[in-house]
């Protein structure tokens, strides 16, 4: 019911700006892949002619990939991409505009299975994989008030505010959850949190899941909010290239903001700007937000402010996939396990998050004796 609410691209077009230099695009074309990037590849001016034809070669080479190859995993994509001959440019001004994004990490250290995943499934094996969609209102009015009214219309009770202090399998009287002093008992209890704190809540009754969590690490993601006084960009989004500045996003329709312009920046594998003030960051990003899009010089910034994940998604580096534990895995008696981070064959996306929330209540069914198929199976 909330298909209103979303903006879906006809087809992929992302605009790449760099200072100083005009607007390049990403593509596609209405022919089958992976022929419907082609022309927009060939045309990739931050590149050499050389660049892109390689960087094609490159991306024909992926399409034989599988990524559920688990020898995939212990190889960076920056390694594979560098032994077919890409250079250091190609890498940083091609294939981290793709993969920074969608990995949380860059290139040269992302996994290759998971690098394979995203560029298969979202951009080579179908030609409308990687159309992109957003939200035309804020996310609570998307997902959270339309998911809590179909939730309640079926019976469900959501306790807001009530945090997970600790876990408890099942025992004389079946798994539970404490918030605040209070035992809340269930006849099973799924554990839908992000990795660290997983780790946090399993380490008593399940420490080989505990450990395999906590060493999968933590990749941040930072996002500067800015708003001006007049707009500056006239795209709902551009991606940015020999910038400091990764993405910005028009979020002025979004927000309900009536006048001037709403901007949010944001910033993957952001641990190199971690423990900086505000000040600082508004220091040094402005002048890049300036040399990127020329008309914020002229405009005021009425309000600058910084929100930070430091564990947005977890590391997603070669050799992350053997901390990543099945999706819905039972890790003690009536405890089960989800999130983006268990080992649902997608990268730490919302995708995997739903497939794995679906995995784990199809294993609570088949857990109380009832049987259902599994959301990441190919039937699915």
């Amino acid at each position: 019911g909330v298909r209103d609410r979303v903006f879906l691209q006809d087809r992929l077009a992302v605009p790449v700006a760099r200072p100083g230099a005009p607007l390049d695009w990403i593509r596609r074309d209405p022919w089958p892949a992976p022929a419907h990037l082609a022309r927009s590849l060939l045309a990739y001016r931050p590149l050499p002619l050389a660049a892109r034809l390689r960087a094609g070669l490159a991306a024909r080479a992926f399409t034989a990939l599988d990524p559920g190859d688990p020898s995939l995993d212990a190889r960076s994509a920056g390694e594979w991409l560098a032994a077919r001959g890409e250079s250091d440019a190609s890498i940083d001004r091609f294939w981290d505009v793709l993969i920074r994004a969608t990995l949380n990490l860059g290139a040269r250290d992302a996994s290759l299975a998971l690098a394979t995943k995203v560029l298969r499934t979202g951009f080579l094996d179908r030609a409308d994989g990687a159309d992109i969609g957003w939200s035309t209102v804020p996310l609570a009015r998307l997902h959270a008030e339309p998911a809590r009214r179909v939730l309640e219309a079926q019976g469900a009770r959501i306790r807001l505010k009530t945090p997970v202090d600790a876990v408890e399998p099942r025992a004389v009287r079946g798994p539970a959850v404490w918030s605040k002093g209070e035992r809340i008992e269930a006849d099973a209890v799924v554990l839908a949190v992000p990795h660290d704190a997983a780790a946090a809540l399993v380490r008593g009754v399940a420490p080989a899941t505990a450990d395999a969590a906590a060493a999968l690490g933590r990749s941040p993601i930072l996002n500067l909010h800015l708003v001006l006084d007049r707009p500056v960009l006239a795209l709902p989004f551009v991606a940015g290239l020999d910038s400091r500045l990764q993405w910005i996003f028009d979020r002025t329709r979004s927000s309900g903001l009536d006048r001037g312009q709403y901007l949010t920046v944001s910033l993957s594998d952001a641990g190199a700007y971690a423990g900086r003030s505000v000040d600082e960051l508004r220091a040094l990003f402005e002048p890049e937000l300036h040399a990127l899009l020329p008309a914020s010089r002229e405009a005021t910034i009425e309000a600058f402010a910084v929100t930070a994940e430091p564990a947005a998604t977890f590391r997603q580096a070669a050799g992350s996939a053997a901390g990543r534990p099945t999706p819905g895995a039972e890790v003690a008696d009536g405890l089960f396990v989800a999130g983006a981070w268990t080992a649902t064959g997608w990268p730490a996306t919302m995708e995997g998050a739903v497939r794995s929330g679906r995995d784990a209540a199809c294993r609570v069914l088949a857990h109380l004796g009832r049987v259902v198929p599994l959301a990441t199976t190919e039937a699915a």
